[in-house]
């Protein structure tokens, strides 16, 4: 049966295969298993990954639904070639001769281009630089401005007899100041001196002037210079006007303006004078004295512009314009007149304007000519090659104020002459052709700047540009940026400022330089306050005398709080420098007071006193409050501090230099003088200073284990019971004490409780049957009679402590009753 089931099968899977085979043109392969299996490996091996097909499927799809072929695409992406933008290109055939014309010119193009751009990328950076740098700059003079004080720069100062007085305040040997802030501060002494002393005062200025002379630098001497003329004004500020109402007056701007011609004119001169004398040989000068010869022989060396067209023809070999342009540049109107008068006739109508404008007081014309000049500029001379010819036309009849001449005002000071002479100070009208004071300020502080004079590099030039322009607060602020000229700036805000001639702000803890609502555009405000502070931060620490002199001149002002400035810095120098006897004097043993450094300045030195006294306290300084309270005759407020103190360290034990032993010296020492002096103490107040020393002498003995003479004086005192009839007596006593008192009350308890303990536990250990000698209340006189006396002033005390209005410390409580315990 199993033979026929086989062959069954057999002849069904020939069936099979035959129909299989059957309409297929394929051959027949017979594989065993072995090589289907290594056929299927080599097949696997051979087949690309299945999503690298996906991906060309799908782009060949996506891209030929559109009419785009990828292997076309493909093939020409692979023959672009990535160039660069600015690259020049290739060369071509010599024979290509519009081909290489066409590149040539290309290239060209191209090369201009990239050189552009690397030019414009250098130049961006440069300029970046630049702008960071100067940033960096200000905010470092910012940081150095604020964080002033005092550097490692100080040296040994040799004293000079002839510059000490006995009282000086120029005698320490070491000092933060050099050799110049010394002999500043040496002026500003002797300014004091006669300020206090109420006699004639001397110029500070001068004063001033006086140290710049010694020093061998010719533009601190030319600034000083610059700020005595500038400085010199005729019109004396009225005692307590505002520097607004000064400084804002018409005739104040005008001879302000005055002053700074005045200055340009004499400096030019003076540098005339230099240049014709170095040079006679070439300049030929002559024998005849005057301004015209020495412009004539000027003219000689001095090489005209490159533009230049002498008109109107020549006097004496020289350009008339010229020689008048420099008569008038020197100031001698007289010798500019000279020339006018010989050459009258080649000049017309300007001989007749020049007349006016030198014989009018303020050098100005009538409106008829003022008009003709002007109409007479504008029409002819403004186009003239002659530059001194213009210069003139525009002095005489501020002509054109805001033609700059460059060809001939190629320095600040000619700039400057030329547009100050040109000034409106009276142009009540505001028309934009004339040049008004606010305007030129503008112009300079704003328009132009620090960075256009470069400040920094040149700070001088920058600063006579803003005196001579009246802006003396911008002057003093931008010099005080400047570290190593910090100390004229100082000086010359107090020189000004003496005179009334600074813009002062409305509050002292506005910036050092500031504008307020309703002040004029050019106007800035100097917080002298700020900057006197800042400069004697540096040398405070070693100079609290000379610091002292430079507060003086805040005595007029007022804080914010409205207190005295000077009041206020000389607080603030006694806490800085802790030099409490040299600047307010020390008390005497008698109650006396040694006068110190501020007694030379005020006669009411007691309201100084207290107030540096109500600063200190205020800081938490209360030891250093309590001296200054009691220097400045407030000894009630002394012994309130010296209360508080006390209390605090009444129950501690005795130490060698301890805050205890300190504080009962300084206590006692002012106990014995009130003692001798009556003193104006509140009852009260005094009770209770003398019973906190009293209850220090009791823990004195108590910590040194005097037991009985501890005893006799806490009964002395009388603060706490001994015997019952006395409790509610001290109960009601204990509500008038004052806290100072009260909050020492559970150390005294227990001090007190413990005594008693040491006392109980002596006399029942001492084999003497008979009672200590001097107590009170044994009657037979027997130990155990004496110990119960011991339990009874215990309990007694156990008793008064419940009694108290006053809560205990839960601790002193549990002690009390512990000892009363241990005594039972």
């Amino acid at each position: 049966m199993e033979t026929e089931g086989f062959r069954d099968l057999l002849q069904q899977a020939e069936q099979l295969t035959a129909e299989m085979d059957s309409g297929t043109d394929l051959p027949h392969v017979e594989r065993n298993l072995a090589q289907i299996l290594e056929a299927g490996q080599r097949l696997m091996t051979r087949t690309a990954p299945a999503s690298h097909d996906a991906s060309d499927v799908k782009a060949s799809i996506l891209l030929g639904s559109k009419g785009y072929v990828l292997p076309k695409i493909t093939e020409r992406l692979d023959g672009l070639r990535a160039t660069t933008t600015f690259e020049p290109l290739e060369p071509v055939r010599d024979t290509d001769i519009q081909g290489f014309l066409k590149n040539e010119r290309e290239n060209a193009l191209l090369s201009v281009i990239e050189q552009t751009r690397k030019h414009t990328f250098a130049e961006v950076e440069r300029h970046q630089w630049e702008s960071m740098q100067n940033e960096w700059e200000r905010e470092k003079h910012k940081i150095l401005n604020t964080l002033l004080g005092s550097g490692p720069d100080t040296f040994e100062f040799q004293q000079e007899t002839e510059m000490l007085s006995s009282d000086s305040v120029l005698n320490q040997g070491r000092s933060n100041l050099d050799h110049i802030e010394m002999a500043y501060a040496r002026q500003v002494y002797v300014y004091n001196e006669d300020v206090v002393s109420n006699s004639i005062r001397p110029s500070l200025v001068h004063l001033f002037l006086d140290v710049a002379a010694k020093i061998d630098d010719k533009a601190i001497l030319d600034l000083w210079e610059m700020m005595r003329c500038m400085s010199d004004v005729p019109l004396t500020p009225a005692q307590g006007a505002l520097p607004a109402a000064v400084r804002g007056n018409k005739d104040t701007q005008r001879l302000l303006v005055e002053k700074a011609i005045h200055h340009l004119e004499s400096s030019f001169l003076e540098f005339l004078k230099s240049v014709v004398y170095e040079n006679l040989e070439l300049s030929r000068l002559g024998g005849i004295p005057g301004t015209f010869n020495l412009v004539r022989s000027y003219l000689k060396l001095h090489l005209p512009p490159s533009s230049f067209t002498a008109e109107d023809g020549v006097l004496e070999g020289q350009p008339i314009w010229a020689l008048v342009y420099y008569c008038l540049r020197c100031g001698d109107m007289k010798a500019a007149q000279q020339v006018v008068d010989k050459v009258s006739h080649q000049l017309g109508d300007f001989a007749s304007y020049f007349h006016e404008y030198v014989k009018n007081p303020q050098h100005r014309l009538s409106v008829a000519n003022d008009t003709k000049i002007k109409l007479q500029y504008r029409r002819v001379v403004k186009n003239t090659q002659d530059p001194y010819k213009r210069a003139v036309f525009c002095v005489v009849g501020q002509c054109d104020p805001h033609e700059d001449h460059a060809e001939i005002s190629d320095k600040i000071d000619d700039y400057l002459w030329l547009k100050l002479s040109q000034l409106e100070v009276d142009d009540d009208h505001n028309s934009q052709e004339s040049l008004t004071l606010e305007r030129f300020q503008k112009l300079l502080y704003e328009d132009y700047g620090e960075s256009h004079f470069q400040g920094y590099q040149n700070p001088m030039l920058y600063t006579q540009v803003l005196v001579l322009t009246g802006q003396f607060e911008a002057a003093v602020e931008f010099l005080s940026r400047v570290e190593h000229l910090r100390h004229h700036a100082v000086h010359m805000a107090l020189g000004l400022f003496e005179l009334n001639l600074l813009y002062l702000p409305s509050s002292c803890q506005a910036p050092l330089l500031s504008q307020e609502a309703g002040d004029p555009q050019c106007v800035r405000r100097l917080n002298i306050a700020r900057l006197i502070m800042m400069y004697t931060r540096k040398f405070e620490a070693t100079d609290a005398r000379e610091a002292l002199q430079y507060f003086f001149f805040l005595r007029n002002l007022k804080t914010a709080s409205g207190d005295n400035m000077f009041q206020s810095c000389v607080s603030e120098l006694v806490l800085e420098t802790r030099e409490f006897e040299m600047l307010l004097g020390r008390l005497e043993r008698d109650g006396t007071r040694r006068p110190g450094a501020i007694d030379k300045f005020c006669q009411d030195t007691d309201k100084i006193i207290e107030t540096v006294a109500r600063d200190t306290e205020a800081k938490g300084m209360f030891e250093e409050a309590v001296c200054l309270y009691d220097l400045a005759r407030n000894q009630d407020k002394a012994v309130v501090l010296i209360n508080k103190l006390l209390s605090k360290v009444v129950s501690q034990a005795p130490s060698p230099e301890g805050n205890r032993d300190r504080l009962k010296n300084q206590a006692v020492s002012m106990a014995q003088r009130y003692r001798t002096v009556p003193q104006n103490i509140t009852a009260a107040n005094s009770g209770t200073f003398f019973l906190l020393l009293d209850l220090m002498t009791f823990f004195d003995h108590y910590h040194a284990g005097t037991i009985d003479q501890a005893l006799d004086t806490v009964k002395q005192l009388k603060l706490l019971p001994f015997k019952p009839d006395e409790v509610e007596h001290r109960v009601n006593g204990f509500k008038n004490f004052t806290d100072e008192i009260r909050r020492n009350m559970p150390d005294i308890l227990l001090a007190t409780m413990t005594l008693l303990h040491n006392k109980y536990t002596q006399t029942r250990s001492s084999s003497v049957h008979s009672p200590v000698p001097g107590q009170a209340g044994i009657k037979d006189g027997g130990k155990e009679t004496f110990l119960n006396y011991l339990r009874s002033q215990a309990k007694t005390l156990i008793m008064f402590a419940g009694m108290l209005p006053y809560r205990l410390p839960g601790d002193v409580n549990a002690r009390l009753v512990q000892i009363e315990v241990l005594m039972n």
